[in-house]
């Protein structure tokens, strides 16, 4: 979730509510500020740029800020993220967009926090007390572009006949009537519903599936699709996909859960075995291969209820279905493929976090990290579960993050500036491709979230001097050879890059910082640009800018990154007393040839 505001006032207002909601304030850099806000100076590209994401958005300020920005990127209303408007005071709570898509139910939540009546204008919520198309978890609308018709017809003062047993219908403020005009219908097979008639399904339907390794997507989603037509079944009445959880980072039950907009969730094998006597068809075969004689059938009953679709198979998949009495809540069934995404949070400012990176550890169920990285992100994580770990413990909390994944899991392992620069994606992608990994990790999907690396922060504050070719190299002999560093060292001087120093000394380790200096004074020249970036995004941050025959060890700790210029960089003091570190890219001898005669 995230807070937009534009005032102290609201700034008091977002921290009220994200103690109860989570989430993240992003303030209006003239008026608001503090550590734990990301700061923004344009209000349309910030109103913008949060609308575009997948989180909630609360603005706390006049409703006609928000209308006037968002009006020119608005799509389509089942596609909005819910907006809200509170006033600054908290005196006021309006869902302006995406209502039904979370937006109105959130308008109640702050409304409670605040103790206002939130003012919610969709129809049938205002006229009805019911979201008519958003029903609760468990039952979907299979005709919501009927929605606005059916609507009408309540306003012009229709009947409802209600087909079927609901709850949440029975007990709203619906004009029901035995002969009304318009009709609301529980199914329970395929029908087709008109802006006279809704059709609702439950789902209580729990589909089994197997299928060979590497089996293709469409052959399994084609058999499921062809198995609820040949039975007279709505693909909205299935609750989940279930199967064995071998069967965990197989490709096609993924996609098949996408496919019917359901969630893939994974038996154990006992699970599966459990179900043996209840199975239709049995297969010894099937049973040798995984340990149980079907995988279809079991994971179908596994997740309750009474076989009603046996066995249907393909030529590499089969699949089968089982009714729950009740509404069936995949979410607690089994257990889902766990996730690890490798997070980049910058050098650690709130705002230098890329949305990717917040995004990934909104998501987690649990943080793993240095202890210092964690503190670095109080803000996203003071809800979750997090996990710390010291420096120098590297791989014992990469190895937990990713037991934490195989156990189903959502995963955020925090590193700092980028997750693949120096960090922690390259050893989590080390660990799963050892030898002796254990099977399970294979089972989980893994991603790396983009992160602002010390070597770009420090090039920005500087000025530009990675405006031409650069590389890194990092002085820490723990893991390379020092042989091998000092030759990177003497190949990268040659090549007269632009060369980012990590790791550049320790307390035991003070020579090869002097040695690369020794090395790159006999390829450039003694006053190329030397930039001294300390702690970049922090409240100690320092940048010092030097010549390379000025550069001394003792200048530089473990803290530091050394970003050294090529034999073209170019360093120039402002009038306003900051540096302009660049490395031109020959615009200017170009711009000379052209005007040669």
């Amino acid at each position: 979730m995230n807070f937009l505001v534009l005032s102290d006032t609201g700034l008091a207002t977002a921290r009220r509510l994200r103690q109860e909601l989570g989430g993240v304030i992003h303030g209006y850099a003239p008026r608001t500020g503090g550590e734990d806000v990301r700061s923004f100076d344009d209000v349309a590209t910030a109103l913008c740029r949060l609308f575009d994401g997948d989180e909630p958005l609360v603005a706390l300020c006049a409703a006609g800020i928000v209308i006037r920005h968002l009006a020119p990127v608005l799509d389509h209303k089942h596609s909005d993220v819910p907006v809200l408007c509170v006033a600054e005071d908290g005196a006021a709570v309006v869902p302006l967009l995406g209502g039904h898509q979370g937006g109105n139910d959130l308008a109640r939540r702050i409304g409670a926090i605040l103790d206002v009546t939130p003012a919610i204008t969709t129809a049938s919520d205002a006229l009805f007390g019911v979201a008519l198309d958003d029903p609760p978890p468990g039952w979907r609308l299979a005709n919501p572009e009927d929605m606005k018709a059916f609507v009408a017809g309540l306003r012009d003062g229709g009947g409802v006949v209600l087909d079927g047993t609901c709850d949440w219908l029975r007990d709203s403020d619906l004009p029901l009537s035995g002969d009304g005009a318009l009709r609301i219908t529980i199914a329970e097979r395929p029908l087709a519903g008109n802006g006279r008639h809704l059709i609702y399904y439950r789902q209580d339907l729990a589909l089994g599936v197997g299928c060979e390794r590497g089996a293709d997507s469409a052959e399994l989603i084609g058999l499921i699709t062809e198995t609820l037509k040949t039975e007279n079944l709505s693909p909205l009445s299935l609750a989940g996909i279930f199967s064995l959880d071998l069967k965990m980072d197989e490709a096609a039950v993924h996609e098949a859960a996408s496919y019917f907009h359901i969630p893939a969730r994974f038996f154990d094998l006992a699970a599966l075995q459990g179900q043996e006597s209840r199975l239709a068809n049995p297969s010894e075969i099937v049973k040798r291969e995984v340990g149980v004689s079907g995988v279809a059938e079991a994971a179908a009953l596994a997740a309750g209820g009474e076989l009603v679709v046996e066995k249907h198979k393909s030529r590499r998949a089969t699949c089968a279905i089982a009714r729950s009495n009740d509404i069936i809540d995949a979410m607690t069934l089994g257990r889902a493929r766990g996730h690890l995404s490798v997070v980049g949070i910058g050098p650690g400012r709130a705002d230098w976090r890329t949305g990717a990176a917040e995004a990934a550890i909104r998501r987690a169920d649990v943080i793993v990290g240095y202890g210092l990285y964690l503190d670095l992100i109080a803000d996203l994580v003071a809800d979750k579960e997090c996990q710390a770990y010291a420096l120098g413990e590297e791989e014992v909390r990469v190895r937990a993050a990713i037991e934490l994944a195989a156990g189903g899991r959502n995963v955020a392992l925090v590193s700092s500036g980028d997750a693949g620069v120096y960090a922690m994606g390259a050893l989590a992608h080390e660990l799963l491709d050892r030898a002796n990994a254990p099977r399970h990790w294979d089972r989980i999907s893994i991603d790396l979230a983009p992160g602002i690396s010390a070597m770009q922060a420090a090039a920005l504050k500087a000025g530009a001097p990675l405006g031409h070719d650069f590389c890194a190299i990092s002085l820490s002999d723990l893991l390379t050879p020092r042989a091998d560093i000092l030759k990177r060292v003497q190949a990268a001087a040659a090549g007269d890059f632009v060369i980012s120093f990590y790791n550049p000394v320790s307390k035991r380790r003070r020579d090869l910082l002097a040695l690369a200096r020794d090395i790159l004074l006999q390829h450039r020249p003694e006053d190329t640009p030397v930039i001294l970036a300390r702690d970049l995004g922090r409240p100690d941050e320092t940048l010092s800018v030097l010549t390379l025959k000025e550069l001394r060890v003792d200048d530089v700790d473990m803290l530091t990154l050394v970003m050294v210029g090529s034999s073209t960089t170019r360093a120039r003091r402002r009038g306003d007393g900051g540096w302009s570190v660049y490395t031109p890219r020959g615009y200017g001898a170009k711009a000379k040839k052209d005007a040669a005669p």
